[in-house]
């Protein structure tokens, strides 16, 4: 019988709190834990199965007081629905390729997460990562990750999304596009792109990491149907009623809140 040494033990630790990022006035805190070790890719996968993302080697999950805003979210490939909506936008997109590599930052990416940054997050911490923060991002991970560059016809670089691949799925890690082409809507297309990945190589879900419904940048998760959300521990579908109810009291809500 072959000796297999003890699991090292995981070790969870909080972070201080800061201002929240997606609703105003709030105040965000994370449980965080290192993935590391041979057996990584087994660490990270239990661990999204619970409603964390990985940034570098660090796994988090929000654990901010008094608030329960970002509620995990997937899409089961094998249900998935596209609406009107996201049938336009894959016709709109019909002429754009995506092309997964090994996670290797390169000079034409960092120019267009530099013009991405400057038009939607001026004001965020990336917006001053320098080409070294960048690499980071993209190459420091202790599990297997991609990332997908999107071109057009003429070769250029529209967009490019990190990507983790897990046992169960495919996790957006981090996608960014070019700015001017808003209406291409190629944020909605990056998650098209992976359902249809996650589906050739036969994986049953895509991770979106959070839904956070009072927030504009992050509802639209939402938007792919039918979606499955984590709560008390389990995974469940997320219900029509449930996706009204936010959307009627983000309406409600005052510009200043938001």
């Amino acid at each position: 019988m072959s000796y297999k040494p003890p699991r090292r033990p995981q070790f969870f630790y909080t972070t201080a709190p800061l201002p929240c990022p997606y609703v105003a006035g709030r105040v965000e805190r994370k449980v965080v834990t290192e993935i590391t070790g041979p057996d990584a890719d087994q660490v990270h996968d239990r661990l999204s199965r619970a409603g964390f993302r990985r940034s570098h080697n660090i796994a988090y999950a929000p654990v901010c007081p008094g608030c329960g805003s970002c509620v995990p979210i997937r899409v089961p490939t094998a249900t998935f629905q596209p609406d009107r909506t996201l049938k336009r936008i894959m016709r709109a997109n019909a002429m754009v390729e995506g092309f997964g590599s090994p996670a290797r930052a390169t000079a034409e990416q960092f120019q267009l997460f530099q013009r991405y940054q400057k038009a939607r997050h001026v004001d965020g911490d990336m917006a001053t990562m320098s080409f070294y923060d960048y690499r980071a991002m993209v190459e420091d991970t202790p599990i297997e990750t991609s990332i997908v560059e999107f071109r057009d016809p003429d070769d250029r670089l529209v967009g490019a999304c990190l990507t983790d691949c897990l046992g169960d799925g495919l996790s957006a890690v981090y996608s960014y596009f070019a700015p001017g082409l808003e209406r291409r809507s190629l944020g909605t297309f990056t998650v098209l792109w992976l359902i249809e990945r996650a589906k050739t190589l036969g994986l049953p879900y895509v991770y979106l990491g959070y839904w956070v419904p009072e927030s504009r940048k992050m509802a639209y998760k939402a938007r792919f149907r039918p979606a499955e959300i984590l709560v008390a521990g389990t995974w469940r579908t997320l219900t029509d009623a449930e996706v009204d109810s936010e959307k009627t009291n983000h309406a409600l809500m005052p510009e200043t809140a938001v």
